[in-house]
């Protein structure tokens, strides 16, 4: 089965429609027979999304550190929930096991995590597709830096012979 690591958010201090475009993304990643791997949260867009992908039919696979849990952060409904020892293994987990990344708006913690799998991509690490759900036009100030990362780089790039 294909797999989609998705990132995104657990706060609930957000604008409704990011929880819409998760729990919809849930959806069509389940009825196009995509399994997703994601942070395992039970709340916010992370919540959404596993709600959607459960509510029709999805396989999907929550990896949670073992402090969330003591906190009692995790999704009850999962298809599985893996509990590892920190947020490293958490992301090497989720980015390792998939096919492809979406990356919805989020805090610090997704930001960080999309920011590796592109640096990863870049130094040719992942291989697979990496997808912006620009929601509300919330990743337009990251992609405009992006933008500017490689122009810079081109523009300096030294000339060979």
């Amino acid at each position: 089965m294909r797999s989609v690591c998705v990132y995104c958010a657990s706060s609930h201090a957000c604008h409704p429609d990011y929880h819409n475009v998760a729990r919809q993304l849930g959806a069509i990643l389940a009825t196009q027979g995509y399994s997703i791997i994601y942070g395992g949260g039970g709340a916010g867009s992370m919540g959404a999304l596993a709600d959607g992908a459960i509510a029709n039919g999805g396989k999907i696979t929550g990896v949670l550190p073992r402090f969330m849990q003591d906190l009692e952060w995790g999704h009850q409904g999962l298809s599985e929930l893996r509990i590892v020892e920190d947020m490293r293994v958490r992301k090497h987990i989720m980015l390792s096991e998939c096919q492809g990344l979406v990356a919805l708006p989020g805090g610090s913690g997704t930001l960080e995590e999309l920011l590796e799998a592109i640096t990863l991509k870049r130094l040719g690490l992942y291989t697979h597709a990496i997808v912006i759900v620009n929601t509300k036009r919330f990743f337009d100030p990251l992609i405009d830096d992006l933008r500017l990362t490689l122009l810079a780089r081109n523009r300096y790039r030294p000339a060979t012979s």
